[in-house]
């Protein structure tokens, strides 16, 4: 059994984390995580209002008895969601574990606190980490360059970042970026993190609420199927590498090219009908270096299962046998 302060801290079975994905982690996938022994999150902003997060946290609250939490993704709008409001229901719902991202979930915090709310934070950068530390996170996901989403400016992978955050932090540190596998975790917890979040290989699971043509292109993909866009506008997004993507980048090429021109493309409703409909070639979506780890879709627990059950072996025998 591979126990770490993250494990203590969220009275979990396994150092593993199922990260927030938009449109992707609801009650199906989340729950099934909790009962596999792992920390699942719920997005947000999945969820149209507030009152549809209650249902949802309801709803995941009859498929599983044991822990999970709910991902916050804080973003610059012109006109926001009522953030206050999701974490009032956060709240109220007797979640004990949230997953901040965007900016500094410091506004949140006092709320948080006083309802015994523990949180995590995702940065991209030791910088922002130590300062989630010193807001009061009880932990903090650190992405390396690998990671789906957006990774940051910086363009540091894992294996620098993570010990670069460890050796700056008293607080847990989680690896995100680049992890799906039994190795994957062995090397995280090498270099100095309690955990793993994985956001890419659960998309490949049944329990993913994705289309099967998604995961099937997924369990076809290379280390070489992903794509960088955004980065003239200095919001770098890691996204599958398709038809779309290739016409982003061409455009953020052209001297004269503004966010507009590619808005359209890059939206979020023709992404979401890509993982509705399996039209692999309708808009972006999202996904990580570590598509070219992924070879098979498994059930949440047959996954966790493995990929402890790999770390466990390569720990005792693989390591073991090198020193004499």
């Amino acid at each position: 059994m591979i126990k770490t302060r993250v494990t203590d801290l969220f009275g979990l079975k396994y150092p593993i984390m199922q990260g927030g994905m938009h449109r992707v982690s609801t009650a199906e996938l989340v729950s099934a995580v909790a009962n596999a022994g792992a920390l699942g999150f719920l997005t947000a902003l999945t969820q149209p209002t507030p009152e549809d997060l209650r249902k949802e946290i309801e709803r995941t609250q009859s498929l599983t008895d044991q822990i999970f939490g709910v991902n916050l993704t804080i973003l610059p709008a012109l006109e926001p969601p009522p953030y206050e409001e999701y974490a009032e229901v956060i709240v109220e719902s007797g979640i004990k574990v949230v997953e901040t991202a965007g900016r500094s979930p410091e506004p949140f915090m006092p709320a948080f606190e006083a309802a015994g709310v523990k949180v995590v934070h995702k940065c991209t950068s030791v910088r922002h980490a130590k300062k989630a530390e010193k807001v009061g996170c009880a932990a903090v996901i650190v992405d390396g360059f690998e990671a789906a989403g957006h990774p940051g400016e910086d363009d540091i992978g894992s294996l620098v970042l993570l010990p670069r955050a460890v050796d700056e932090l008293e607080v847990p540190v989680v690896a995100c970026g680049g992890f799906s596998d039994g190795r994957g975790l062995v090397a995280a917890l090498a270099l100095g993190a309690e955990a793993v979040s994985m956001g890419t290989r659960f998309l490949c699971t049944r329990e993913a609420p994705v289309h099967d043509q998604v995961k099937q292109r997924l369990v076809e993909a290379s280390e070489l199927d992903t794509q960088l866009i955004l980065r003239k506008f200095r919001n770098t997004a890691r996204v599958f590498k398709n038809s779309v993507s290739e016409q982003v980048a061409q455009i953020e090429k052209l001297p004269e090219s503004e966010f507009a021109d590619i808005a359209p493309l890059v939206s979020g409703a023709r992404g979401a009908v890509v993982l509705e409909t399996g039209d692999l070639e309708h808009g972006i979506w999202w996904a990580g270096v570590s598509a070219g780890l992924v070879h098979d879709i498994p059930t949440v627990a047959e996954l966790i299962e493995r990929i402890v059950a790999d770390a466990e072996r390569i720990i005792t025998t693989r390591l073991g046998g090198l020193t004499s």
